[in-house]
């Protein structure tokens, strides 16, 4: 395992919309093992491949419940509705608030292809938007409803 650089924002791969994974091989092992290491190594919650370089369509997500690897996400049902502030390891320093659902269904696949389902509510839910978000380029700053400064960061409801 290795630590990737982490892009930041103003690159253009940012604003990218990201390819399916067709294969799953070593080559996309190595790829979600690094990210795993990147997101702990950063102290974030989720990372997504186009933050270190790949338009690929893969997410790593821990919000303390243990690490998730999603390939080819897609947000399938939500409900509710939060308000809160996020950040994100491309944009360093910089925090908005930010409208997402409470709860969401995703399904993905793991790293051998197999399908599956997850469901998060609160944190999980946003990281799940979050990072979805960055597989098409989007960044939170694109829906936040204001900036705000790092001593107004809230944390997220749970």
């Amino acid at each position: 395992m290795a630590i990737r650089n982490i892009v930041k924002e103003g690159d253009d791969v940012l604003r990218k919309n990201c390819r399916t994974v067709v294969d799953f091989n070593e080559r996309l092992w190595t790829l979600l093992d690094d990210m795993a290491e990147t997101m702990y190594d950063a102290n974030g919650v989720g990372l997504a491949a186009p933050q270190v370089g790949i338009l690929r369509r893969v997410v790593v997500i821990d919000v303390g419940e243990g690490l998730m690897e999603l390939i080819n996400p897609a947000i399938v049902k939500t409900a509710g509705m939060q308000e809160g502030s996020e950040g994100c390891l491309s944009s360093p320093g910089e925090y908005g608030v930010v409208r997402r659902p409470m709860k969401v269904r995703v399904k993905a696949q793991d790293r051998y292809g197999k399908v599956f389902e997850a469901e998060g509510t609160g944190l999980l839910a946003r990281a799940f938007c979050h990072e979805i978000d960055h597989l098409s380029g989007k960044l939170f700053k694109d829906i936040a409803i204001r900036m705000i400064a790092p001593d107004e960061m809230e944390p997220a409801e749970e």
